[in-house]
C-alpha cells in the first residue's frame, strides 16, 4: 500500500470513530460546559387533548450558569403554558415534581428553571421557543423538561423531552 492509500484509509477510521463516538456518547462537553437535549414527545394527557407535541430541549451546564432552550411544536395558538425541568425521566411517573436545586429552597426562580420565566404563548404556527437562564450548576436531579397546558383550573402535562 502506498502513503496516499494509508492515509486514507486512516482518514476514514477517524472520521468513522468520530461518528461512533458522537452517537454513543449521551451528553456532551463543549468548553468545560456540560450539554444535555433530548426530543418532545406527547404525553397521554396531551394525548387525550388532542395535542401531537415535538420539538427539542437543551440543557448547557457551565460553573456558574445553566441555561434551558425549548424548540416545542404542535402547540395551540393562543392557548398558554408553562415549562419546567423535572426531576425525573418522562418515563418514570410522568416526570415527577419540579426540579429544584436546594429542596429546602422555593418552589420557583431561580430555585427552579421555568423555560419562558412563566405562562408563555406559542406563535400562530403553534410553535414556542423559550429559555431560562440560573447562575448555577444545575446538580443531577435535573432531568428532563415539561410543557404543561395551563387553563383556569389545572396545568397538565403535556409533553415531555428527557435531558440525556
Amino acid at each position: 500500500m502506498n502513503r496516499k492509500q494509508n492515509l486514507m484509509r486512516l482518514m476514514a477510521t477517524v472520521a468513522l470513530a468520530t461518528a461512533m463516538l458522537a452517537t454513543v456518547a449521551g451528553t456532551a462537553s463543549a468548553g468545560g460546559a456540560v450539554v444535555t437535549n433530548g426530543q418532545f414527545s406527547t404525553f397521554s394527557a396531551g394525548g387525550a387533548a388532542g395535542y401531537d407535541i415535538g420539538g427539542h430541549a437543551t440543557m448547557v451546564r457551565n460553573a456558574n450558569k445553566t441555561k434551558v432552550t425549548i424548540h416545542v411544536t404542535g402547540l395551540t395558538p393562543g392557548a398558554s403554558y408553562v415549562s419546567h425541568v423535572h426531576n425525573q425521566a418522562c418515563a418514570n411517573g410522568d416526570a415527577g415534581g419540579h426540579f429544584k436545586q436546594d429542596p429546602a429552597e422555593a418552589a420557583e426562580p431561580p430555585n427552579e428553571i421555568w423555560p419562558g420565566n412563566g405562562v408563555f404563548s406559542p406563535n400562530a404556527a403553534g410553535i414556542a421557543n423559550e429559555k431560562a437562564t440560573v447562575h448555577y450548576f444545575a446538580n443531577s436531579d435535573a432531568r428532563s423538561v415539561v410543557v404543561h397546558w395551563k387553563t383556569a383550573d389545572a396545568a397538565p402535562k403535556v409533553a415531555c423531552a428527557d435531558l440525556s
